[in-house]
């Protein structure tokens, strides 16, 4: 298959990284198209560990061309440290590029989205502070400043210094803190520039070119489904769409082209920040699992919290993503369990509803409703072909699968490569 998208089917942190990096030795261009330093992948392969926030995971294979698209806002400072941290460490980086679109953080959106949350007090979002919501938020209301623009500095200067100005009278007459310097960011992002300079292209030509070639492409998404801003738990959302729509948009081409939707799903729930989770897992249980699988935010280090697998927000997911496969990843965490719950549908004021609500209003009255499965509480760590699973474990797949109404192609038993299930070959 030519193009293939991979996307989170829950709130993030579905172990994307992992199978992005298997995927990516089998691909000749990897194109991160949606989110920012916000989303981080942890990437385990025979090079180590590593914890990506901005290139794609395709940087490790010598035969991929990696481009941050159109899509991505992106932190020059962030993405020079992490170029520079990979480098140290004998990666090759000369096949990354930039889209000449792609929207900059600038000083303006951390200082802006920090005062923001301060502000709302006990009634914060929970953002990471990375300033990705004010950057998109300038994109579309068109006061963006594009990688683009670093390329010209005359060109540069007079429209930084015409949209400081704006920012600056939000962080002193709003907000009463002190301005930013014209001066000091300029040359901030100007020194950016010089070294970013070669890897700014037109990125849309080179994936057309790829695409024209029968080149395989990977489209790596970032975060997951329930934090799009239209479908997500609004306002409890990220700021741009991880959905596989996304891919074209955040890329450049048109959407005939993706030939296979991944949907990456966990083997249990898990969320970071503010906002509802319906299937949280009572504190003890919960605990033991954030523990055993290290359920904490590879960018922000927070916990998350942990919950019972809920096929109401899968198969939302599933439809609106219109997944092809799914990966089922961290299957493993959940062998010392003596039983398992799969949330099949909520409680709404006396009522049974099988669909994911919009108002979290209402989704704050829904109880989960579940169905138990018999745990199997043996390892699966070493397991590779899906027939020597327990069969309590492959009950637990198949019936996931039979609620989302799509098969699991690939199911993850470890953080390791190798701890893999592949059940149809994908790229």
């Amino acid at each position: 298959m030519s193009v293939v998208a991979v996307v989170g089917g829950q709130w993030g942190d579905e172990g994307k990284g992992k199978i992005v990096d298997m995927l990516s030795e089998k691909s000749d261009m990897v194109v991160r198209f949606s989110g920012g330093d916000n989303a981080g992948h942890t990437v385990v392969n025979p090079l180590g560990e590593f914890a990506l926030r901005l290139v794609p995971s395709g940087i490790f294979y010598p035969q991929v061309t990696c481009i941050m698209g159109n899509g991505v806002v992106i932190n020059p400072a962030v993405l020079l440290a992490e170029m520079d941290s990979l480098r140290q460490r004998g990666i090759d980086l000369s096949r990354l590029y930039i889209s000449d679109r792609a929207n900059l953080i600038m000083p303006y959106h951390l200082v802006i989205e920090g005062l923001e949350e301060e502000a709302r007090g006990g009634r914060a979002i929970g953002t990471t502070r990375k300033g990705i919501g004010p950057a998109f938020s300038d994109k579309i209301a068109r006061v963006g400043i594009r990688a683009g623009d670093l390329l010209d500095r005359e060109a540069f200067r007079e429209r930084l210094e015409h949209i400081l100005e704006y920012k600056n009278a939000i962080i002193t007459k709003v907000f009463g803190a002190e301005p930013l310097s014209l001066d000091d960011i300029f040359k901030e992002y100007c020194e950016y520039g010089e070294r970013l300079a070669p890897r700014i292209r037109e990125t849309t030509l080179m994936i057309a070119e790829a695409l024209e070639r029968g080149n395989k492409v990977l489209m790596e998404g970032a975060q997951g489904a329930l934090l799009d801003p239209d479908f997500g738990t609004y306002p409890f959302a990220t700021s741009s769409s991880p959905l596989a729509g996304e891919a074209s948009i955040g890329a450049g081409f048109g959407p005939t082209r993706i030939n296979y939707v991944l949907g990456i799903y966990k083997a249990y729930c898990s969320r970071v920040g503010a906002g509802p989770f319906p299937t949280e897992m009572e504190k003890e249980t919960g605990n033991m699992i954030r523990e055993r699988a290290y359920e904490y935010g590879v960018v922000s280090g927070r916990p998350r919290s942990c919950g019972w697998f809920d096929a109401v927000v899968a198969r939302f997911t599933q439809r609106i993503n219109g997944c092809t496969g799914l990966a089922i990843t961290r299957l493993d965490i959940l062998d010392v369990l003596p039983s398992l719950k799969i949330c099949t549908g909520y409680e709404l004021d006396g009522a049974i509803i099988d669909n994911f609500p919009a108002s979290l209003a209402v989704l704050a009255r829904c109880r989960p409703v579940y169905e138990e499965l018999p745990g199997w509480q043996v390892p699966t760590s070493d397991i590779r072909q899906f027939e020597q699973l327990p069969p309590e474990a492959r009950q637990y797949v198949a019936r996931i699968e039979e609620l989302l109404s799509c098969p699991a192609d690939i199911i993850s038993v470890g953080s390791a490569r190798e701890q893999t299930i592949i059940r149809r070959a994908i790229m």
